[in-house]
């Protein structure tokens, strides 16, 4: 009797602690809710903090240490259009993009998949910008492959990644034309028709796809060899000169870096690479793009200065008491729209290799 009896209290009070727990895990998922509301009511007005917990984000292995990162399809959802190939620095790894990567797919959950790039990490980084751009535009291809919906590509880089990939971009280059309707009934000057117009487009892909973003962080566009252009140096031609000739430590990569590459007598390849060249129309690939962005840190990064980061001469930089915050992005200051150079401004490439004066070297960079 005693017994049965003391069943039943334990039972009672095994249900008792159950609706406890119960409540209590609810008050956790309604206190999470709430702190949700509160962060995103707190951070409003900052559309890169976007907070998007709930996509739910799926990474999945793409070669031996690559992975893509998209949101995971519910339903009968169309897959990602656009493809954002994520690529590293110097001794970098498709790790240091992993969190971006996860980011852009909260925000972009419909329309974009993340490529995290892995064929130039850790020392291949060293193997220099041609080769490893090779790399890239192989990879590159095989992704597409993988993923036959792609219809827009864009790229965002990090450091030597974004020399890496504006080489990879000149071999990944495609130039057709196609005639479409302009909508206007008019006379044809070819034939006296009154038809509706035709008008031949140059249709201008990469690797198949339409151009979009092209995006660098911090790259040494002009290189490492001119006055100021490491900050690490202090300004001082000593260290800058030691500097230059010990760039074989860095390989193949430190001499595209400081422009002592003369590979068949022709000039260094980051010269090359700013114009269409013979070899690839580097150029061309990059002006391709709906938008390119050159981000540059104004301050407080010793490798790539602000001058070769922004391509710009070091009498063109705005002083730092002038710059003006942006309102939608704060820790963004000074947005300038570039402004195209013609070909005919050019100075001729021999005179900006042999010339002293690192002005002359960087003119022919700020074609882009």
């Amino acid at each position: 009797m005693g017994s049965s009896e003391m069943g039943k209290d334990s039972n009672f009070t095994d249900e008792e602690r159950k609706s406890e727990m119960d409540i209590i895990e609810k008050n956790e998922n309604s206190n999470k809710k709430t702190r949700r509301r509160k962060r995103s009511s707190i951070f409003p007005r900052f559309a890169c903090m976007r907070l998007d917990d709930e996509v739910s984000v799926v990474e999945t292995p793409s070669g031996e240490c690559s992975f893509d990162v998209e949101a995971s399809q519910n339903g009968h959802a169309p897959p990602p259009p656009h493809l954002v190939v994520m690529v590293n620095g110097l001794i970098g790894s498709a790790d240091d993009w992993k969190y971006a990567a996860k980011q852009f797919v909260k925000a972009y959950s419909r329309d974009v998949i993340v490529h995290c790039s892995d064929s130039n990490c850790s020392t291949l980084t060293f193997d220099g910008v041609d080769i490893m751009g090779t790399r890239l535009a192989e990879e590159v291809l095989s992704v597409i492959k993988q993923h036959p919906h792609l219809q827009k590509i864009s790229f965002v880089c990090h450091s030597l990644g974004g020399l890496v990939s504006r080489y990879a971009i000149a071999k990944l280059y495609e130039q057709g034309s196609a005639r479409r309707a302009c909508g206007e009934e008019m006379e044809c000057s070819l034939n006296g028709s009154t038809n509706l117009c035709v008008e031949e487009v140059s249709k201008r892909k990469i690797a198949g796809l339409e151009p979009m973003n092209f995006i660098t962080c911090a790259t040494p566009h002009l290189g490492c060899r001119g006055h100021k252009q490491a900050p690490a140096f202090c300004g001082l031609y000593t260290l800058e000169k030691v500097a230059s000739s010990s760039s074989w430590l860095l390989g193949r990569s430190g001499r595209h870096l400081f422009l002592k590459d003369c590979d068949e007598g022709k000039p260094p390849l980051l010269l090359r690479m700013a114009s269409d060249s013979e070899d690839l129309p580097f150029i061309s690939a990059l002006q391709s793009f709906k938008r390119r962005v050159a981000y540059a840190n104004t301050s407080f990064d010793y490798l790539v200065g602000w001058s070769t980061s922004s391509l710009r001469r070091r009498n063109e930089l705005p002083k730092c008491r002038n710059l003006k915050k942006g309102d939608k992005y704060p820790h963004i200051v000074n947005v300038d729209e570039a402004t195209s150079v013609s070909n005919q401004e050019e100075t001729p490439t021999e005179a900006k290799i042999n010339g002293r004066k690192s002005n002359e070297m960087e003119g022919n960079e700020l074609l882009l």
